[in-house]
Parts: C-alpha cells; structure tokens; sequence
C-alpha cells in the first residue's frame, strides 16, 4: 500500500497516511478516463441551443407575384429557406445531451485517475484546512507556502477535498481563479483531469478510500443475490378479538384428509361395514303402443 506523507498548511511535514492500494494502485486506463470525460460533459450540456424553421419565422403568407408570365422563378412563400429572412432546415433543436454511465466504470475512472495523479506527485495530503477568518489574502498565502502560487498570485490549477462545511475555506477561496473547492462525494473525473494539483484533507481521504473500495462492491452485490427468507405472515386479529387463521400448507391439507377418508371406511368398532346389497335394476316398462306395433 502506498504511504503518502501529511503536510500542514505552512508546508511542514506532521505524519504519515497509508492509502488503499485498490483506490490509488490501479493501472491507467486511458479509454476508460476518456469516456467517462465524455460522460461529465454531455451530462452538464443545457441543450437548449435551437433554431427558426419556417414555421416559426415572421412573414406574410401572401403569393409575391403569380406563378408564370413573370419570368422570375416561382414563389411560395418568403418564409421559404431559399429566402433571406426565411426558415432554417435541419437546425439544431432543443434536446438532452445526457446518457447513463455503468457505476462501476465511473468508479473505476476515478481510481485510474486518482493512481496516475499520485504517480506524477501532484496530490498533496494536508492535515487540516483551518482558517482563522475568511479571508482571501491567508488562503493565497498558504497556495503560497505549498508553492502553488507566487508573488503576482497567479495560482496554479489547484482542486481542493474537504469538508463543505469549513465555511472559512469556501468563503476564502471563492474568489481566487483556477481553483475549486469540493468534498470527497462531489469528486468527479473532469476536475481530477482539469486541474493540476489535489489538496486533499486527510479526514477526506478516509472517505475516498471507502467510496471507491471495489470490495464494498462486490459485498452489496452478494447481499443482494442472496434470497431473503419467506416469512409467514401473522394472523390479523378482528373487530371481535378473534383473529383469521393462517392458510394450511399443502402437507397439513394432506394429512387432514388422509384421516377423513379412513373414518368413513371404518366403523366405530375399527371394522370395515359391509357392503350393501345391490338394488336389482327396473325393467323398462313397455308402452301399449310399442308392444302393438310389434
């Protein structure tokens, strides 16, 4: 597991954090940061670019001129697209630019990142962002003491993870260019791309290291394979106090009527009864008139 060593503000070295070896160890992958770049951006496009087709342009619907004797090409309307001032064909239309994107590829984007940006040493793990006032000039000169800025403060790309509570933090950065302060559930692949530094607090980096564990995702995978077990529901009591029994199994059903069966065949005494004797069949009587007509 790689060990990064704990910087605080005034750029002295206070202690060491081990980072999670899945999280910020993963190999570069470069299609897969592409494409969850792609992802970011046509997420956040408004779509509400558009343009006049001829329905929607003004002009009169009136015929210029008739259709022959003029010499002149035939006319229809002058909201046509052959016209100046006329429709467009084929515009862009307000539409949504945003499509889904597999959570474990966006995660996996991340740690490639994430990985690549610990190789290159541009993050930087800081024990606490603390502030005594909102004030822009102290934030500018702790940029300064991690020599992310200089004297004309011109600061370099920096992303800042913290709490968004540290209301002196947000308040203080606000106003310096190229940087952005954010909190470990709002990291995202566009800001580890764009900038060029990451300030990472350590309370943050704790956090980063469980977001992005890829074995607390194959754990709620198994939690939710695995079937849940039937519980029988309890009987409902009633307005009365009594309550409605629970429906019989198929077995119970089974062993209720087994017993039925038996104590019609057998008397009190255990015995068989005897069979009744069969009851002779009626002859047919024959109509007078068939026995005439034979």
């Amino acid at each position: 597991m790689p060990t990064v060593k704990v910087r605080n503000l005034k750029n002295k070295e206070v202690g060491e954090v081990t980072l999670s070896d899945a999280v910020f160890g993963a190999e570069l992958n470069e299609s897969l940061i592409h494409a969850a770049v792609m992802n970011y951006r046509a997420n956040a496009r408004a779509g509400t670019s558009a343009t006049k087709t001829r329905g929607n342009v003004s002009g009169s619907g009136r015929k210029l001129w008739k259709q022959k004797g003029t010499g002149r090409a035939r006319i229809a309307s002058l909201r046509s697209p052959l016209w100046k001032g006329g429709g467009n064909v084929h515009g862009p239309q307000p539409r949504d630019w945003s499509y889904q994107m597999p959570k474990k590829m966006r995660r996996g984007a991340l740690r490639s990142a994430l990985s690549e940006r610990l190789r290159e040493g541009n993050i930087i793990i800081i024990d606490e962002f603390e502030f005594k006032n909102p004030k822009t000039s102290e934030f500018v000169g702790a940029l300064a003491g991690l020599k992310l800025s200089d004297d004309k403060r011109k600061v370099v790309k920096t992303l800042i993870v913290d709490s968004l509570d540290n209301q002196n933090l947000v308040l203080s950065s606000r106003n310096v260019e190229k940087t952005t302060v954010t909190n470990s559930f709002g990291l995202n692949i566009y800001d580890i791309i764009y900038h060029e530094k990451l300030l990472i607090s350590k309370s943050a980096i704790e956090e980063i290291n469980q977001l992005l564990d890829p074995a607390r995702e194959g754990a709620k995978e198994k939690v939710a394979v695995e079937e849940k077990p039937k519980v029988k529901k309890a009987a409902k009591p009633k307005a009365d106090g009594t309550t409605d029994a629970v429906a019989p199994t198929k077995e119970a059903k089974a062993d209720e009527v087994a017993p039925a069966k038996k104590a019609k065949t057998e008397d009190a005494s255990g015995e068989k009864p005897a069979k009744a004797p069969a009851k002779p069949k009626a002859k047919k009587e024959v109509s007078e008139e068939a026995a005439k007509d034979e």
